[in-house]
């Protein structure tokens, strides 16, 4: 009895993070259908299978039934492949060949046995050790009844577990007849989805019905197709990725923000910034990346609001300086935009400059990461395994989510408080007569923290500056405080603000 490896036994599928998926690849020697909606596709995941068959001298063959040998060609070059080791048969069904019609006998009598026998006398020739099928559709229209259809299936199947193939059979589900259960039939089903959103582009999900006798990876799983092919975004699991790091707090390089927050910013931890929009969330952000960046760690920004440049000018104004950490190598920024990325891209993304070495990873904002996923529990439950999952690696992870109105009463678009183990609020208030900002920390699970209210400013001549706690007020958190101190409680007023 001969024992199979892994490597052996299971064949890539060439897709970047689709043998993840499936745990290793796909078991040689059996039938899978892959299936899905004309564009979703199809053909791109069945060539780059083929062409990772042929990198490693393995006998592959296509057989197309609906495109032809010059458009699968095309496509090939559109991504920038080559097909050399790649065999294409192109077969015409005979229903399409003017020169072959017939009438005498029903075209299910014949046409579809003919075209079933040039498939099998091609494997024959070929003896290929991956086979491509595309697309069954053809077969079924010839088979024009459920029954037919199914038995010359069965008879695919057995002739080609006969010859040690692997084969992907490809359905577009542009027809589909009643009472049919072709799932039954192959060893897996991969479905390929496109989702389109009101606004933005289409999004792809892909998802695995049935893998007989091996495990998978459940659930949909976010995929794009671009030039280069498909590329699979495995949903995260957050248990998978623990790692040992020291539980110490680090410094903002701010005594006073320092105080106020604790021992909040410790390594494993994430903090979400709430207030509305220019308080200076994204800025206290930048404060405390920098400050990574100086002790000499990677700090990773993803930014769906504001761009680098943008981000840079009020930097180098408040005396913040991020080109040279950024040419240095120890900090990132990422421009996304939420109305093409997909969460399993940004997951995707985050996890790179993980591997990459940020140890501080900010999230701005929120908001716009809301409407990159419509449906709030998916987005609650996204979140949360982010979360843990940044937390297991010993990431200090900064969130920022603005309010809705700028004084008085404010609002969130939706309550994320629970999942961050800090929360800092950044509010406006008025006083003598001037707009001022404060700023509070309401929770944290890593330590104590101050229960004061400081004062929050932002200027060219003192950068980002937590001044002392605002004892002579109260009511600074509704926005209009009652002064019940000395002058001296405030900051003196900034040119810049």
């Amino acid at each position: 009895m001969v024992i199979q490896t892994l490597s052996e036994r299971l064949a890539s599928s060439g897709v970047p993070g689709l043998d993840e998926v499936l745990i290793g690849g796909l078991e040689r020697e059996n039938l899978y259908l892959i299936e899905g909606t004309p564009g979703s596709g199809k053909t791109t995941l069945a060539m780059q299978f083929l062409i990772e068959g042929a990198r490693h001298g393995e006998g592959t063959l296509y057989i197309t039934l609906s495109e032809s040998e010059q458009e699968l060609r095309k496509t090939a070059a559109s991504h920038g492949w080559s097909l050399e080791g790649v065999t294409i048969l192109q077969v015409t069904p005979l229903e399409a060949d003017p020169d072959q019609q017939q009438g005498l006998l029903h075209p299910s009598e014949v046409e579809l046995g003919q075209t079933i026998k040039l498939i099998m006398d091609k494997i024959e020739q070929e003896k290929p050790a991956r086979l491509v099928i595309d697309a069954l559709t053809e077969l079924r229209l010839l088979a024009e009844d459920p029954f037919n259809y199914r038995r010359q299936i069965l008879t695919l199947k057995r002739f080609f577990s006969e010859r040690d193939c692997t084969v992907l059979a490809l359905d577009d589900l542009t027809e589909t007849v009643p009472g049919l259960q072709l799932h039954s039939v192959v060893h897996g089903v991969l479905s390929l989805e496109q989702r389109r959103m009101e606004y933005g582009a289409v999004r792809r999900r892909l998802s695995i019905i049935k893998l007989r006798g091996v495990d998978f990876r459940s659930g949909y799983h976010d995929y794009i197709i671009r030039t280069g092919g498909l590329r699979v975004f495995p949903s995260l699991v957050a248990a998978q990725h623990r790692a040992s790091f020291p539980h110490e707090p680090i410094s903002s390089e701010k005594p006073e923000l320092d105080a106020l927050l604790g021992d909040a910013l410790r390594r494993g931890t994430s903090t979400l910034l709430i207030g509305p929009s220019g308080v200076g969330k994204s800025t206290l952000a930048i404060q405390i990346a920098l400050a990574a960046a100086k002790r000499g760690e990677r700090a990773a920004l993803f930014a769906f609001d504001e761009s680098y440049r943008t981000a840079a000018d009020r930097g180098r104004r408040l005396g913040l300086d991020l080109d040279a950490p950024k040419e240095a190598g120890r900090l990132s920024w990422t421009d996304l935009s939420p109305t093409t990325l997909s969460p399993g891209e940004f997951v995707s993304d985050v996890q790179r400059e993980v591997a990459a070495g940020a140890r501080v990873v900010v999230i701005d904002s929120l908001n716009s990461y809301i409407a990159s996923m419509p449906q709030e529990q998916a987005l609650i439950l996204h979140m949360h395994e982010l979360l843990t999952y940044l937390g297991n690696q010993g990431i200090v992870t900064i969130l920022i989510l603005a309010q809705h109105g700028l004084v008085g009463e404010t609002h969130v678009p939706l309550d994320l408080s629970f999942m961050a183990d800090t929360l800092v609020l950044l509010r406006y208030f008025e006083a003598e007569g001037q707009v001022r900002k404060a700023v509070s920390v309401l929770k944290s699970r890593a330590g104590e923290h101050e229960t004061t209210i400081r004062e929050y400013t932002l200027s060219s001549r003192t950068g980002v500056t937590v001044g002392e706690p605002l004892r002579g007020f109260q009511g600074v958190l509704s926005g209009v405080p009652r002064f019940v101190g000395k002058r001296e409680a405030l900051a003196e007023p900034s040119d810049d603000e």
